[in-house]
């Protein structure tokens, strides 16, 4: 199970670990969802579990940084048809389908790890088979282009 962490956010929007007793910033909460763990925040002064916010700040924060989030139609959409479809998609297919393209990304990686180790013992296979047939070569020859009379070889 994946270690917890608990953070309470004040009301100037700092973030403090109670676990290492020291504030935090986003970047850090994302590092630390990163390496593994699970956040936890809770408002300070409420007590309400804030942690979807502080997370959805911290997605926000990286698709600011990577100028996009959702292609712009998506986006449409989805003011359009209001946070109902939204949470309801996010609620039944789309945490379903990440996982299953997870799993799915790394079988495909494993297997093409197995096909290249697998090409890579058929090579060795290969010049192995290649070297033992080296004393035959000129036994061979003697059968090849130009030897045989009436040309059908």
């Amino acid at each position: 199970m994946a270690e917890s962490v608990i953070l309470k956010k004040y009301a100037n929007r700092r973030l403090y670990d109670t676990g290492q007793s020291k504030y935090v910033t986003l970047n850090q909460v994302a590092e630390m969802i990163k390496a593994g763990k699970q956040v936890s925040v809770v408002d300070a002064k409420s007590n309400e579990d804030v942690t979807a916010f502080i997370l959805t700040q911290i997605i926000l924060e990286e698709a600011r940084k990577n100028n996009a989030l959702l292609p712009v139609p998506v986006l449409h959409l989805l003011i359009q048809y209001g946070d109902n479809i939204l949470g309801e998609f996010f609620e039944k297919y789309l945490q379903q389908t990440i996982k299953n393209y997870l799993q799915y990304r790394a079988t495909l990686d494993d297997q093409f790890k197995k096909w290249l180790e697998l090409g890579m013992d058929l090579s060795d296979l290969s010049q192995k088979s290649f070297e033992q047939i080296a004393p035959f070569k000129s036994f061979m020859q003697m059968f090849g282009e130009g030897n045989d009379p009436d040309g059908k070889i």
